[in-house]
């Protein structure tokens, strides 16, 4: 039996927006690969397949997980593979953590077993499955990526309006550094995980004289919407997602 990897995205939050194929992947994978952030957690972990986990409290925490749990219920059952991927910019460290993470995975992918690592949104953006992906494919492993709905998406939509139109540009930027140059660049900007900085991005948003809405947890419990940069909270969470426009005309 060939073992194979998949990165899964499970969509930005509600269990609606997961891809029929991506249900149909992870029912048939043996193995659930979970991404853990907490700085605590620093050794993977492999369960075998039972519907009652020891790391309960690490899938309540999951966010992706508990969006696939409604969708496949059969999930429960899986074996489960907890990973370490730590919020850290410290490189090296980090890729000592990756290495460990594809080593282990690449053992289960021999053994003839499936692997599903869900992630939030789309594998192909600011996914940390890709770390393992990227490592396991250099091997010569078989790997699959199963695309998932975007956050930046599913926001335009819950926001009820578009992202670009006819030659408008998109930009899409992390928040987490600098982003005084991008702000400057044409057409609409998606600023992703807003929420640690979010003093710092309002001022500049606010300097450069731009149309801004957000998303606070799209599709989750607590989401909330915010059409001007003076209604959005300073503590807001992370997974605040700003769409940032140049002022302009609104006729037709």
């Amino acid at each position: 039996m060939k073992g194979m990897f998949y990165g899964i995205g499970v969509g930005p939050g509600d269990p609606e927006l997961l891809t029929l194929k991506a249900v149909r992947v992870i029912q048939e994978c043996e193995v659930l690969a979970v991404a853990v952030s907490a700085p605590d957690f620093k050794e993977l972990v492999y369960e075998e397949a039972k519907t009652v986990s020891a790391y309960a409290g690490l899938l309540e925490k999951c966010t992706a997980y508990q969006i696939v749990l409604p969708a496949v219920p059969e999930a429960a059952d899986k074996a489960k593979l907890f990973l370490p991927m730590p919020m850290m910019k410290e490189k090296e460290t980090l890729k000592q953590i990756h290495d460990q993470c594809a080593d282990f995975t690449a053992q289960l992918i021999e053994q003839g077993k499936k692997v599903a690592f869900i992630t939030l949104g789309d594998p192909t953006v600011y996914s940390t499955c890709l770390y393992v992906h990227k490592r396991l494919k250099k091997r010569g492993l078989t790997t699959s990526l199963i695309p998932g709905i975007t956050s930046f998406c599913a926001a335009a939509a819950r926001l009820d309006m578009g992202l670009v139109e006819n030659r408008e540009e998109l930009h899409v930027i992390p928040a987490s550094y600098e982003i005084e140059e991008s702000m400057g660049m044409p057409g609409t900007k998606v600023l992703m995980k807003t929420g640690k900085k979010m003093p710092y991005v309002k001022q500049t948003v606010k300097e450069k004289g731009l149309d801004v809405r957000m998303v606070e947890n799209c599709g989750m419990s607590g989401e909330q919407i915010y059409t001007t940069v003076e209604e959005i909270p300073d503590d807001a969470g992370y997974y605040s997602l700003m769409i940032i426009k140049d002022k302009k005309s609104t006729s037709i």
